[in-house]
């Protein structure tokens, strides 16, 4: 039973790459195809055999002196897609993620100021008029807040200033 499962799967996976060779074991044994630097060696080869393509690989088993240097990029192209040092290029990914980012800080902050306008009730009195924000300053030195470390500390009772 497990068997005939086995073998559908493998046929279902071998009509999906065509007639791409199978060359190796590849990530997780599947036939698929990938260029991932700790992954080298796929599973299959990254083009379909042609018959251009079959007379490099026959001519490759002989002399490799024989073969012409564009002829041997051509047999690399047909096995993998790129090289290591194009998938180690930079893509210009952190152009997309900073725009983004940028983006999303500055819908943020239009929303901060429509909240600010809009839905928040305005500032109380204590906070925007000087006067009774000094009023309530000075009661909490009368009151002696925070004698230790804190406001009362900084304050000089005897000269009714604050020290320096």
């Amino acid at each position: 039973m497990f068997q005939q499962v086995a073998n559908v799967s493998l046929a279902h996976e071998k009509a999906k790459i065509g007639n791409r060779e199978v060359v190796g074991w590849g990530i997780n044994g599947k036939y698929s195809y990938i260029d991932h630097l700790c992954f080298p060696m796929p599973a299959i080869r990254w083009r379909e055999t042609t018959p251009e393509i079959q007379e490099l690989r026959n001519k490759e088993k002989g002399d490799w002196k024989k073969l012409s240097v564009e002829e041997k990029k051509a047999l690399y192209r047909a096995s993998y897609c790129q090289t290591f040092a194009e998938m180690q290029a930079p893509t210009g990914q952190w152009k997309s993620i900073l725009g983004v980012t940028l983006g999303m800080l500055a819908l943020s902050w239009w929303v901060y100021i429509w909240e600010k306008l809009y839905v928040y009730p305005p500032m109380p009195d204590t906070i925007t008029n000087m006067e009774k924000k000094q009023a309530v300053l000075r009661r909490m030195i009368d009151s002696r807040v925070d004698p230790i470390d804190g406001l009362a500390s900084k304050w000089d009772y005897e000269n009714n200033r604050w020290k320096k």
